[in-house]
């Protein structure tokens, strides 16, 4: 998979006030609007790659706007440190 197809799955960050409970160290997850026919190894892949960090696991669920992915970080990276590079908070 080429470098700018990774941008293409994740379509943008996505911060509610329940979203920014999962930044939490003890949950450490991020989430975000993906594109609907993305599968989770390729979301793992994207976030993995834009980002910088590794990925635990993926997560994904359909809601009226959109396909969400819920993605747990290793220990070794924070959801919070990411966020706030990514300008979520």
């Amino acid at each position: 998979m080429m470098e700018r197809n990774h941008y293409r799955i994740i379509l943008n960050p996505y911060m509610t006030e329940k979203a920014s409970l999962l930044l939490s160290p003890d949950e450490n997850k991020l989430e975000f609007i993906v594109r609907r026919n993305a599968n989770k190894s390729e979301i793992k892949e994207a976030v993995e790659k834009i980002y910088s960090v590794k990925v635990a696991s993926v997560n994904t669920k359909i809601r009226n706007d959109g396909k969400h992915a819920i993605v747990k970080l290793t220990k070794d990276y924070m959801a919070e440190d990411v966020a706030s590079e990514i300008g979520m908070f």
